[in-house]
């Protein structure tokens, strides 16, 4: 394994442990999603192989070929994939059932196509809805003020959905306690979709490489982390979702 990969992945963990102390939290409240895009499956293999259970994508062909890369690689069975990127409705056939978790689900649209698909495979798909607290037109996600009824939707006309919680993209990047007051949003606005609903909804996705350690502060029990783990991330013309 490469010694700067395991450094920075070590790293990263005694600061998560950190967070979680301060916070008062037991560190097996937190799941830490490495974000292997455009990184080689290599690298996805070795982190597994001391223990990394949770990988995040965001492009979906990225992703399945990654799967199937690292199907037959024994120190890679425990590990469980995550779609966290944009997801087009024409892409729900492939993202259906390929995934633990996907974070990222921001439209009626969307959830129609995935309950289709899954429907058909008579599966459940565990999901998270995406929340654009800042209403950035340059970032997916729906508004805050349309969160209760795709929620509602998704409840009551998706029975392959499970809807597990939220996530969030701070609208700054990098900035540490400059994104707390955004966690702190997008808790409140789970912890209101909990009532309204009447179920746990245990999950939030907050927190990457610059504001991870704000994130597990403000109550995120996944974390999402690329480049504090795999280093910069490589260049690349072109990306399909």
């Amino acid at each position: 394994m490469d010694d700067a990969l395991l450094r920075r992945y070590q790293n990263l963990q005694e600061r998560l442990q950190a967070a979680c102390d301060r916070a008062g939290r037991p560190r097996a409240e937190v799941t830490l999603v490495a974000v292997s895009k455009l990184h080689p499956a290599a690298d996805i293999a070795a982190l597994a192989h001391v223990g990394q259970v949770d990988f995040g994508e965001n492009y979906v062909q990225e992703a399945l070929q990654k799967q199937a890369d690292l199907a037959a690689n024994p120190a890679c069975g425990h590990v469980r994939w995550h779609m966290i990127g944009h997801v087009q409705h024409r892409k729900a056939a492939q993202v259906a059932g390929a995934f633990h978790l996907l974070h990222s689900l921001d439209s009626r649209r969307l959830a129609e196509a995935l309950e289709r698909r899954l429907a058909e495979q008579n599966r459940r798909q565990p999901v998270l809805i995406e929340v654009n607290l800042a209403a950035e037109a340059q970032k997916s996600g729906l508004g805050a003020e349309d969160l209760p009824a795709l929620a509602d939707y998704v409840c009551e006309s998706c029975p392959h959905l499970d809807l597990q919680g939220l996530m969030c993209l701070p609208p700054v990047f990098d900035a540490g306690d400059a994104a707390r007051p955004y966690f702190a949003r997008l808790r409140g606005l789970r912890d209101a979709l909990r009532t309204r609903l009447g179920l746990p909804l245990p999950e939030l996705s907050m927190g990457m490489s610059g504001d991870c350690v704000q994130a597990v502060e403000e109550g995120a029990t996944l974390v999402r982390v690329g480049a504090d783990i795999f280093g910069p991330r490589p260049v690349k013309a072109h990306c399909k979702s």
